[in-house]
């Protein structure tokens, strides 16, 4: 019984300890968090219905503006490299229902850097040929660069877009 509680316990701070950088943003509302400016705003609204019930979907956008003088980078030492840590700002709709295949966050990354690589293959007919593709580099996110994205929230009805955001950075 005690070894099934600490690995709950555990589970509950790490959960908990998230919540806590979290901060309440409303529409059209900038706020700082961690030197970044954060804007959330609903560009339309519309009620539906899904499944037998009436729901308010919101059609959103949110942005985050590097002001200070720090730049984030992830640099790419061997392809294919996977990344996953690209996020800069995550916006999560408390109260989104996600349904019909809708948003439940907002998650604003970094941008990729493409670089272009020429290589030499030989084609059907056996002639060398040079080719040119296009590969991800790094990913970065400078002092002044801004980040946006969109979404769209379905709601309860009545209710508007009860949204947290937290910097990952």
């Amino acid at each position: 019984m005690k070894n099934s509680v600490i690995p709950w316990l555990t589970f509950v701070f790490i959960c908990c300890a998230a919540l806590i950088h979290a901060q309440k943003i409303s529409d059209g509302e900038t706020i700082d968090v961690n030197g970044m400016k954060v804007t959330f705003n609903i560009t339309n609204k519309e009620s539906i219905q899904a499944g037998g019930k009436n729901f308010d979907r919101y059609k959103v956008s949110a942005s985050v503006k590097n002001t200070s003088d720090k730049s984030y980078n992830i640099r790419m030492s061997s392809f294919p490299q996977i990344v996953t840590n690209i996020n800069i700002a995550e916006l999560d709709c408390i109260n989104a229902t996600g349904a019909k295949l809708t948003s439940k966050k907002i998650q604003l990354k970094m941008k990729a850097q493409m670089v272009n690589v020429s290589y030499s293959a030989y084609d059907k007919s056996g002639k060398l040929t040079s080719y040119t593709i296009p590969v991800t580099g790094s990913y970065y996110f400078d002092a002044g660069d801004t980040i946006s994205d969109n979404a769209v929230f379905i709601v309860p009805q009545g209710e508007k877009p009860d949204v947290n955001v937290r910097s990952l950075r």
